[in-house]
């Protein structure tokens, strides 16, 4: 495939895992463009998703969406679709954003053949389009893209990985890519720790140009999106609470005088905290654990040893991890 070259667009994708993002200083660093996790599986829903999304937009990001993918038949497939559009419908819709949304299927949980993958892979993509309106993106890795067939070539790639001097290979169904997520461990003013790092094959006029007509912005004015609503429990769209605000006023929960600084920074220590052990608690597969956890999934395809849908612990991918390691879940 082609080279990163001078001049092309530079962009992030985020989940939970980047905490509280000061967007302003995202784009204040060069970054156009940002992939917000929203969804994963059938039923999770990143706990930051529209709070990235309102916060992006107000910096004046173009932003879009991915759903990581773990469907194994096509009524999964389907359902996974829905669970998807549901979701991006609690910020406006899909067309409410610059950018397409994006299938992330990067691992193989059911084992299934290449044949079974591009079958599953076409009934979300067809059932999400049919849902949103907007034709999505895939996203997946560069080895694991040889898995797709010529059928899917007619989807925009957004391909990983992470080298400065290879570029991605081709591929059965892609010879060019049209994003290029070229490493994991970017540092971009505004984010603690590590950050996806990404490029678009053109500038951001052409960019916008490219989505314009598939995802026109209802909100022409991108300093005051429409907020959206952020749900109590991951599983449970249908139960939201009110409205996030990207920035909203420092008075204490239950009303009263305005916090001082002080108790403003002890409260924002105390909650970044909270978050961090919550996302302890309910993660996604780390890179480290995925060959482990696709291996227990493979182990028996028809009755799965467990379910990590909703995420899991680091302690369980750990375990898992070890089991793994020592043959345990070889035939």
């Amino acid at each position: 495939m082609q080279n990163r070259t001078p001049g092309n667009t530079q962009g992030i994708d985020v989940s939970r895992y980047q905490g509280n993002i000061d967007w302003a200083k995202v784009k204040a660093s060069g970054m156009t463009f940002v992939f917000i996790k929203a969804t994963e599986g059938r039923t999770y829903i990143d706990p930051n998703f529209q709070k990235n999304v309102a916060g992006a937009l107000a910096a004046g990001m173009m932003v879009g969406t991915y759903h990581f993918f773990r469907g194994t038949t096509v009524e999964i497939a389907k359902a996974e679709a829905a669970h998807y559009a549901n979701t991006l419908s609690q910020i406006g819709g899909a067309k409410a954003l610059q950018l397409p949304p994006v299938m992330d299927y990067e691992n193989n949980p059911g084992n299934l053949s290449k044949a079974q993958m591009n079958t599953v892979a076409k009934a979300f993509l067809t059932e999400l389009q049919r849902l949103t309106g907007v034709k999505p993106i895939i996203y997946t890795g560069n080895s694991f893209a040889g898995n797709f067939d010529t059928s899917l070539g007619s989807y925009d790639l957004w391909i990983a990985r992470y080298s400065t001097t290879r570029v991605p290979d081709d591929q059965p169904a892609w010879k060019r890519w049209t994003f290029w997520q070229y490493t994991d461990s970017g540092k971009v003013n505004g984010i603690n720790g590590n950050v996806d790092m990404n490029e678009f094959k053109g500038t951001a006029a052409q960019l916008r140009a490219k989505y314009a007509t598939s995802t026109p912005n209802p909100n022409p004015n991108p300093t005051n999106p429409t907020e959206p609503t952020n749900p109590t429990n991951p599983g449970n769209p249908s139960n939201p609470t009110t409205p996030s605000n990207p920035n909203p006023p420092t008075v204490p929960p239950k009303g009263g005088e305005p916090m001082t600084a002080e108790e403003k920074a002890a409260f924002d220590a105390l909650k970044a905290q909270v978050d961090r052990l919550q996302a302890r608690q309910q993660m996604e597969v780390p890179v480290w654990a995925k060959a482990a956890v696709d291996a227990a999934l493979a182990y028996d395809s028809k009755n799965p040893l467990f379910s990590i849908d909703n995420g899991a612990s680091y302690d369980f991918y750990r375990f898992i991890t070890v089991m793994h390691r020592r043959g345990l879940f070889k035939k």
